[in-house]
């Protein structure tokens, strides 16, 4: 309370009992108010236009003199501790409100944490650290690429001769390309799969070679089941001397045993691939149904898992590597693939679509 301003109300009113009646119920109303809405109301029953307090300055003007100077006074001093008192029990009761709702939104800090959900790696980034943890253990080293490349790296340096159909306009997405019809090898395209990073490591490095590079790869591929125009792959490759089709079968037998099972067995069909002579594929046994024959390997027993072969001589002249001196074998197989056999995924669709069942399930 202002107490010099009651102290002078109570000298200015002591003729005037009711006036002082009238600052104690003042006061009384103010401390009364519980809550900011109540306090505002009592605001404007003492001062405002009607209020007891402003009722006081009604009809100064007929009173003599001395009267209405002294009932001015007292007025004046009303609405003075009206106001003041007004003021700090606004402050009293914002106090009052912070600290009721400090105490309900505490936070008992003694309480266990709430532990989050773990996150993991997508499964395809587990399976290329897969596999390339299994190449590094065996000495070789990672490289990566461009995903934007020259037709020079992605065909023509590969031995894919002019007027290939995977250079075509209907196969692979190009960025630039001179001419709709002729193949230049100065075109710029997305790769159609991680055989550049052979050349250009082979461009700028002398043998022994002993490389894997994972990456993306993109094809102008329709989105279904088993295809889609961005993909995985992880290619390979062995440059030295005297490396044979024999290092090649047993560098990927291992491979194959490490990542699918001890118990698997391997075999090499011959294939065809520009770059490679001779060329292969690679099968592993069923998982289902070990060889004898299911819906998955549709009855033949056997699952294909990757393309290989021996680096042709061709390859070699595009990068200045003597093909009496040197022999080579290189390998790459789509991550998608490998990761719907080894984990019994039907439809490569769900690797891009974020579907929080399917992500937490691998």
């Amino acid at each position: 309370m202002d107490e010099n301003s009651m102290n002078e109300i109570e000298q200015l009113t002591q003729e005037r009992p009711e006036l002082a009646a009238l600052a104690r119920e003042s006061l009384d109303a103010i401390e009364a108010a519980g809550t900011p809405a109540e306090l505002e109301e009592t605001r404007v029953r003492l001062l405002g236009k009607k209020g007891s307090i402003a009722a006081v300055f009604k009809g100064l003007g007929s009173l003599p003199p001395e009267e209405k100077r002294t009932l001015g006074q007292i007025g004046n001093a009303l609405r003075t501790l009206a106001e003041s008192e007004l003021t700090a029990r606004a402050a009293r009761l914002k106090d009052a409100e912070t600290k009721e709702r400090l105490l309900r939104e505490a936070t008992d800090v003694t309480l266990p944490g709430r532990r989050l959900p773990q996150g993991h790696d997508h499964l395809l980034a587990r399976v290329i650290d897969d596999v390339t943890d299994i190449f590094v253990s065996l000495g070789y080293k990672v490289v990566a690429g461009p995903e934007v490349e020259l037709d020079f790296y992605n065909f023509e340096a590969l031995n894919t001769p002019p007027h290939h159909p995977a250079r075509s306009l209907q196969d692979t997405l190009y960025v630039r390309r001179s001419d709709p019809v002729s193949d230049d090898p100065k075109d710029i395209l997305l790769r159609t799969h991680t055989s550049p990073v052979q050349v250009r490591v082979m461009e700028s490095e002398r043998p022994p070679l002993y490389v894997i590079s994972p990456g993306k790869a993109y094809r102008k591929d329709e989105i279904d089941a088993t295809h889609s125009p961005v993909f995985h792959q992880v290619e390979g490759f062995a440059v030295s001397e005297d490396i044979t089709m024999g290092d090649l079968k047993g560098t990927l037998e291992v491979f194959a045993r490490k990542l699918f099972g001890e118990e698997r067995a391997v075999r090499f069909r011959p294939h065809f691939f520009p770059f490679t002579e001779p060329s292969a594929e690679v099968d592993v046994s069923c998982f289902v149904c070990a060889g004898g024959g299911c819906s998955l390997c549709k009855g033949v027993g056997w699952l294909e898992i990757m393309g290989c072969g021996m680096i042709d001589p061709a390859v070699f002249s595009h990068v200045g590597y003597d093909p009496e001196k040197y022999t080579g074998f290189a390998f790459g197989g789509g991550v998608e693939r490998i990761a719907m056999l080894k984990y019994g995924v039907d439809d490569m669709r769900v690797f891009f679509e974020n579907d929080m069942r399917f992500l937490r399930q691998f």
